[in-house]
């Protein structure tokens, strides 16, 4: 009898590399988790605060559309307003909160000087911030 060896395939090596796919995944998980919950953190203070009237919400508008069409026509939030009535009217928006924003429109016929006479009425009223609306240009046609 013979004790001979017996042949064997090779072992196949160990593989040395680490697969990083799932690494990767856990840590993108942990960075949307920790994007989500930072803000939740920051206001983390309980408070029973008081209450009183005065802390409500105001009533004052960020902003009125003044609007003027091509027949000299003042509108003031989508509503006609003579030259008296929109001073007065403006004369209270600056009373309730003097950083209101006038967004003006006028159309491109109106007159110069009755853009002027809109925009003065805004400003002895108290009201500074004039914004200019226009549409962007149209694309050239091909």
């Amino acid at each position: 009898m013979g004790f001979g060896r017996l042949e064997r395939s090779e072992r196949p090596t160990p593989m040395s590399d680490i697969n990083m796919t799932p690494l990767v995944d856990v840590m993108m998980v942990l960075v949307v988790i920790f994007i989500l919950t930072a803000p939740l953190l920051a206001s983390s203070i309980r408070l029973d605060l008081p209450q009183t009237g005065a802390a409500g919400p105001s009533d004052a508008p960020k902003f009125v559309t003044l609007v003027v069409d091509k027949t000299g026509q003042a509108f003031l939030n989508d509503k006609p307003v003579t030259q008296a009535e929109l001073a007065a009217s403006l004369v209270e928006t600056a009373a309730r909160n003097p950083d209101t924003e006038v967004q003006l429109r006028a159309d491109q016929a109106v007159p110069y000087g009755r853009v002027v006479q809109v925009m003065g009425a805004a400003q002895q009223a108290g009201l500074n911030r004039i914004g200019f609306v226009a549409d962007p240009p149209r694309p050239a046609p091909k």
